[in-house]
């Protein structure tokens, strides 16, 4: 009998809550029949959603009821003390207690990165949590850790992330030596700060596939699976990225919509149009990893729409089906032994 790979939803948090998480929920199930998913959160708000959709009685979709929810703009450690019966925090439990192979939020980051950090621990090894998440670049995707864990990393630090993400890059993509590159500003040995400097020297005698410096254009544009970088410099280059594509997406559709002309000129090309939007649609690309924890947790946009979600469903599934963080503790454990 194949196996099921259970999947804990937080309902409640993010933006809009149980209007997308629902209709996602749905969309993941009819995409993979090898999943089932917990829905966390008020049981009876959660039911009426359900009625909505049809899927009232689909046996591969439970309800697991949670009295409270955490807000957008609440404190980490406010939301970790004063919310134990949270939608966030219960799921994350389920993953802790083995009921659920992974936990999904679309919560307020800080407030489930803390959760999750004191509910399933760091793997030993590991001083800190990284979010990674995958960037659509000229040769498939470039996977991008930290995206804002951690402000101010250390060359240990990016050490570590550079063992997570090859690990994560091997285990989902199928990549048996991903090409690991360290973010700066120059690919000069000059180039950098101390902590970058520091960190190329352990990655260049490190037992991973490891090419160097790569500059910020190099995510898009050079064939390179990790790209390693403090949280700080990752969210920047994160927001810049989206808020670049959503401009593309905005120019050319209001230069395509301008007069008669580019209408005809919209409808030749919309083969074209069709597949550059799909490549860069930001909703394939929904869902961020939290690296580093004895347990799986994905980050969705707060704002995610319901198939954004589902593709934030689809990362716990491939996450759960890969054993990430088993094949990442193995791992550090053989570059353990090897330094002893």
């Amino acid at each position: 009998m194949a196996s099921v790979y259970t999947i804990a939803l937080d309902a409640m948090s993010g933006d809009f809550g149980l209007p997308v998480v629902i209709p996602a929920a749905k969309l993941a199930l009819q995409e993979y029949d090898d999943i089932a998913l917990i829905l966390v959160g008020d049981e009876e708000k959660i039911k009426a959603e359900c009625s909505k959709y049809g899927m009232e009685s689909n046996h591969r979709l439970n309800i697991y009821h949670a009295s409270q929810v955490v807000k957008m703009d609440d404190l980490p450690a406010l939301a970790l003390r004063n919310k134990k019966d949270s939608s966030m925090r219960v799921a994350i439990n389920l993953v802790k207690d083995g009921t659920a192979n992974a936990a999904v939020s679309a919560g307020n980051t800080g407030a489930l990165m803390a959760t999750a950090r004191f509910v399933l621990k760091m793997l030993p090894g590991i001083d800190r949590p990284a979010i990674c998440t995958a960037i659509p670049s000229e040769f498939g995707v470039s996977h991008v850790l930290d995206l804002g864990a951690n402000v101010d990393s250390s060359a240990k630090h990016l050490y570590q992330f550079a063992v997570m993400g090859s690990e994560l890059v091997k285990a989902v993509d199928n990549i048996e030596f991903p090409k690991v590159g360290l973010l700066n500003i120059g690919q000069e040995a000059i180039k950098g700060n101390e902590q970058v400097k520091a960190a190329n020297s352990l990655l260049e005698v490190a037992d991973l596939n490891y090419i160097g410096y790569v500059e910020g254009n190099d995510i898009f544009h050079k064939d390179v699976d990790v790209v390693v970088c403090d949280g700080f410099v990752g969210n920047v280059a994160l927001k810049t990225t989206e808020g670049l594509a959503r401009m593309i997406s905005n120019e050319l559709k209001a230069h395509f919509t301008s007069n008669f002309f580019s209408k005809f000129a919209a409808l030749i090309s919309l083969p074209v149009i069709k597949s550059f939007r799909r490549k860069f649609d930001p909703r394939r690309y929904n869902g961020a990893s939290f690296l580093g924890l004895q347990g799986i947790a994905i980050k969705s946009h707060g704002s995610a729409d319901s198939l954004s979600y589902a593709n934030a469903i689809g990362i716990a599934r491939a996450e759960a089906i890969n054993n990430v963080p088993q094949k990442i503790n193995k791992q550090l454990e053989k570059l353990f032994v090897e330094k002893n």
